[in-house]
């Protein structure tokens, strides 16, 4: 019954209002997710600016780490989806299972190797020789953590691609909110400084993830996980990873691009790292909203597409684009307005505060591209074409921005660093109008009985 309830609800609510109530909590998570980063930076950044610059780097760390826990959730999730729409439960619950444990043991592996190589990992991701007593101190909790941390967006994905985001939700902002009191708990109350930011994102990720857990083993969930259930074909694993490839290499992009932009970055000091970082993490926050509707169109395309509602697929990517570049319009607009004011309050530094200013309204004006080029990944990606959907995902944040960002950085000196990200959405969006027509042209125009 339950299962016969979630299939009617996904095929036949209305496209805007399914799409909406899978985006708000998705949305909600994102926001807190992203109030908490900047808490983070805000908090760290009272403690100088070469502990500031440490955050951006271990945020390039932290990325890897999402790309393997998006590459299992959204691999396993859109596999598993699919099946719902086609009525195979058992099929959808053993890619459940496998798609978690999969992220967990990747999580570990990457845990024994980052301390085994801990010196060259933190110089790897762009940390000056100040800098490093800070971002090894910061990453060794973070990488306590990395299990649990990839298995929770893990877990998180999978309950979005089942049309569950409020579960999932609850796990994610939990996780965040405690987050934020124990950055002010460990780090000034327990004077702790950077190490206490770190315990706490530690503390807070294991937290997370216990919840996210529980919502699978308290048959609160179609599928289910357990080793019993976990497939152990290789066949299965390998269709989890290059469904799920195009979120691994978009994440693993933006880590080794976050690399790069440090790198460059460098040349200009610890302020000119903690400036970008901070950039990033305002920026980050505005397109959060784009982000988290698309996640919220992720289920509703690959359950209808399994299912055969090709109709329902072109409505709800139309909304979504529509209504993601509507909404970050309102909130790029005030934050290039008090673009200062933001920089501040992460570290009032007059050199930091220039360096970010310019960065900061650049991207505010070019970021109402990007809903296209995230609906173009995600639509592919939803549908299972894989091949297409990597390519997208390469684009904005490596085939056009690392060699954009290596280019002006020699030509313009470091006003090139602040404009290539922007510079990069601009140059992006003519090949995504491609893909997207190919995309809408190419799916069958009439629905299966």
């Amino acid at each position: 019954m339950e299962t016969n309830k979630q299939y009617t609800k996904m095929i036949g609510t209305p496209v805007p209002k399914l799409v909406i109530g899978l985006s708000i909590p998705t949305i909600l998570s994102m926001l807190v997710t992203n109030i908490y980063n900047m808490v983070d930076t805000a908090f760290v950044g009272q403690l100088g600016t070469s502990a500031s610059g440490a955050v951006g780097i271990v945020f390039g760390y932290m990325a890897i780490l999402q790309a393997v826990g998006f590459m299992c959730g959204q691999g396993a999730g859109s596999v598993m989806s699919r099946k719902l729409g086609a009525k195979n439960l058992d099929g959808a619950t053993r890619y459940t299972s496998t798609g978690f444990f999969f992220s967990f043991a990747l999580g570990l592996v990457i845990a024994l190797l980052s301390f085994l190589f801990l010196d060259p990992l933190v110089r790897m991701l762009g940390s000056t020789e100040t800098i490093v007593p800070y971002a090894k101190m910061y990453i060794s909790f973070i990488i306590i953590a990395a299990p649990f941390l990839t298995s929770s967006l893990t877990l998180n994905n999978l309950l979005r691609y089942e049309g569950r985001a409020k579960l999932g939700t609850v796990g994610l902002m939990t996780g965040s909110i405690l987050n934020i009191f124990g950055d002010a708990i460990f780090m000034f109350g327990m004077n702790m400084g950077i190490a206490g930011a770190g315990l706490s994102t530690c503390v807070s990720q294991i937290i997370s993830f216990s919840i996210l857990m529980y919502m699978f083993l308290t048959n609160r969930t179609q599928t289910k996980i357990s080793l019993k259930y976990a497939d152990k074909h290789i066949h299965t694993y390998y269709i989890i990873a290059t469904c799920g490839f195009p979120s691994l290499l978009r994440q693993a992009l933006a880590s080794i691009s976050t690399m790069a932009l440090n790198g460059c970055a460098s040349v200009y000091g610890d302020e000119a790292i903690a400036a970008m970082s901070i950039c990033s993490r305002i920026s980050f926050f505005v397109v959060s909203v784009a982000i988290g509707m698309g996640q919220g169109f992720q289920p509703v395309s690959s359950f209808n597409y399994g299912a055969g509602k090709y109709s329902r697929v072109r409505q709800a990517f139309w909304f979504t684009l529509i209504g993601a570049m509507a909404l970050l319009t309102c909130i790029a607009i005030p934050v290039y307005l008090k673009a200062g004011s933001l920089v501040q309050i992460f570290r009032d530094d007059p050199v930091v505060i220039e360096y970010a200013i310019r960065a900061l309204r650049l991207q505010c004006i070019t970021s109402v591209s990007l809903p296209l080029t995230m609906m173009v990944e995600m639509a592919y990606q939803s549908t299972g074409q894989r091949l297409m959907a990597s390519v997208a995902s390469s684009l904005r944040n490596g085939v056009i921005f690392i060699p954009t960002l290596l280019v002006l950085a020699r030509l313009r000196g470091l006003a090139g660093i602040q404009e290539a990200q922007p510079v990069a959405y601009v140059l992006t969006v003519p090949i995504c109008m491609y893909f997207t027509y190919l995309f809408l042209s190419k799916m069958p125009q009439q629905d299966k009985i």
